[in-house]
């Protein structure tokens, strides 16, 4: 008996790869702005983005917080 659901995951199309760029992108550009930001008055940015919390890296930081986002709306 053939079960599908076993199958391999198929690769993501040049169209799924783009919709991701473009949805990636610009929110790694709005949070990083709102972390550099944070970081420059003195604030702890790590509180406000989530999944940034246990970041020491802005740029970690920003994209933990960019995937976690990213997820919800999947």
């Amino acid at each position: 008996m053939h079960d599908a659901s076993f199958e391999a995951h198929k690769p993501s199309s040049k169209g799924d790869k783009l919709s991701f760029v473009l949805i990636f992108a610009p929110c790694f550009v709005l949070l990083l702005s709102l972390a550099l930001l944070g970081q420059l008055v003195g604030m702890h940015w790590q509180e406000w983005l989530p999944g940034a919390e246990h970041k020491t890296s802005i740029f970690g930081g920003v994209h933990a917080a960019v995937y976690t986002f990213m997820s919800q709306l999947i």
